[in-house]
């Protein structure tokens, strides 16, 4: 019988932790520090197998047929997905396909194992969206090839009652720290745009929340967006006016983060590294999620079709969620969604190679249906 191996006990794993112990398949938690892995599963009623995690051990332990989960740090993610494919084990994590995953894709093909990887909520539910509109509006009878098409999927995660900071932190502040040191290309009215630095193209976006409700934040485009025009299976005939995949943050976040922009902005080379990891540690001491303190998460995705200058089909999908007594909102759709892969994995639902979140319309409908039953409200809009 496969076993599921969960590396990391973080607050952002918990939900995922949770939901998949109470499964079938034997379960293994992997964590640093045991002690914090025992309230991980703490009141579960099941008897679960820690683990102090070190490589070695892990390697000693996976056998072939076995799922890795990482909810490491991201660079753990390419060390444990070639020891996977060296045992003959699945992997799953939430991270962005890196181009060291990539390169597994042809030997994890040919042993037919699935490393599957944006199985969060950004990435993650944010793609899970994307495909279904882009197959609702393939069918819908307003499509036309010739339409102009506009697409937009913003996320973001903040404290429930904003603080001065205008954030906190539920795991390692070093992925937000790296993203705002990432450029990113989008598509607005038809052009090509590249930003060097997220904070040079803050705008207001009105965001479409559940129940009909309007609220705007603070957004930036993140990363290269491009790409996922062709993994969205868009038509390569679509004239496509904006592409734009970006972050949200409450207003007020750039006049609180300013500071912080300024030195980012300087940091360069192996001292630049250096110093962004002090950073990361100074931010994670002063702004991390207490337990008792609550989160929120938004993500809207919303695809729209004109043509000529009259909107002829637009909707998209929702989520306005706050943490509660099973967890931050963030670690919930994070993990819920993880463990949502490791069961299609283990179903033999997701198709060998490396891949992102799936595609197909059915699987997304269970998913979410799935998600649904479990508390988690997405709102078509």
């Amino acid at each position: 019988m496969q076993t599921i191996h969960w590396l990391g006990a973080g607050l952002s794993a918990v939900p995922g932790i949770r939901r998949l112990v109470k499964g079938d398949l034997p379960f293994v938690l992997w964590n640093r520090t045991v002690e914090k892995a025992k309230l991980a599963v703490a009141n579960t009623g099941k008897e679960v197998d820690i683990r102090l995690f070190d490589v070695d051990s892990l390697a000693g332990a996976i056998k072939s047929g076995d799922i890795i989960v990482s909810m490491l740090p991201g660079s753990w993610h390419p060390t444990i997905a070639e020891l996977s494919v060296d045992k003959g084990a699945h992997f799953v994590c939430s991270s962005y396909i890196s181009p060291e995953m990539e390169a597994l894709n042809s030997v994890a093909t040919h042993k037919g194992l699935c490393l599957v990887n944006e199985v969060g909520l950004d990435p993650g539910i944010d793609h899970l969206m994307a495909h279904l509109l882009v197959d609702e509006y393939k069918h819908s009878p307003e499509y036309e090839a010739t339409n102009t098409i506009l697409f937009r999927s913003y996320c973001g995660g903040f404290p429930s009652k904003p603080n001065d900071f205008r954030y906190k932190f539920s795991w390692s502040p070093l992925g937000v720290l790296k993203a705002l040191k990432t450029p990113s290309k989008s598509i607005l009215e038809s052009k090509a745009i590249d930003v060097q630095r997220p904070w040079h193209a803050i705008t207001d976006y009105v965001a479409n929340l559940p129940g009909a409700r309007k609220e705007t934040f603070e957004a930036y485009p993140n990363r290269d967006a491009l790409p996922f025009i062709h993994a969205y299976h868009f038509d390569p005939e679509w004239h496509i006016d904006e592409f734009v995949r970006g972050t949200l943050r409450i207003s007020g976040w750039a006049e609180a983060w300013k500071e912080i922009f300024t030195e980012i902005d300087g940091l360069e080379g192996e001292e630049g590294d250096l110093r962004l990891q002090e950073m990361s540690d100074e931010l994670w001491q002063a702004h991390a999620y207490a337990e008792d303190e609550s989160d929120r998460v938004v993500l809207c995705v919303e695809l729209e079709a004109r043509e000529k200058d009259t909107s002829v089909w637009q909707h998209g999908y929702s989520i306005d969620s706050l943490g509660d007594d099973k967890g931050l909102a963030m670690a919930r759709f994070v993990s819920l969604t993880v463990s949502l892969a490791v069961d299609a994995i283990a179903t033999g639902k997701i198709r060998p190679g490396v891949s992102a979140a799936p595609s197909d319309p059915v699987i997304v409908k269970e998913w979410f249906e799935t998600l649904s039953h479990m508390g988690e409200h997405i709102e078509r809009i």
